[in-house]
């Protein structure tokens, strides 16, 4: 079972919210003031949110459906880099794209914050490809 899962339908084409997940341009318009990524098998997963320096790898990228990655916080001992996955799947739906997200090891003590703020992300996400 999921640690974090949720989902979200956005007015967008499948193609127009996956490059939103492997461009840098693309993750700056909804996610971090920084990101360095190489949306390949074993590439580089490295955004900037918050003040938090994400780093991680991609480990499967399957345009336009699907988008796995690792997940962690450089320097972190509770949560460190590359230590817990993020599943994005995406879907076309009959208005645009539905996207299912599931975010999986992660400690107890940080599943709630990853839950609102993938919420809060994801609604951004929406607004960015609209």
């Amino acid at each position: 079972m999921p640690d974090v899962a949720t989902s979200i339908d956005i007015e967008a084409p499948p193609e127009v919210v996956f490059s939103h997940l492997v461009t840098p341009e693309g993750m700056l318009a909804w996610m971090g003031e920084y990101a360095e990524l190489d949306a390949t098998a074993g590439g580089v997963f490295a955004v900037d949110i918050g003040g938090n320096r994400i780093r991680g790898e991609y480990v499967e990228v399957d345009p336009p459906h699907t988008v796995v990655l690792t997940w962690g916080v450089l320097g972190s001992d509770v949560l460190p880099a590359g230590s817990s996955r993020v599943e994005f799947r995406l879907t076309p739906i009959a208005d645009g794209t539905r996207l299912d997200l599931t975010h999986t090891g992660l400690p107890e003590v940080e599943q709630p914050k990853h839950a609102a703020g993938w919420a809060e992300l994801l609604d951004r996400l929406a607004v960015a490809v609209a």
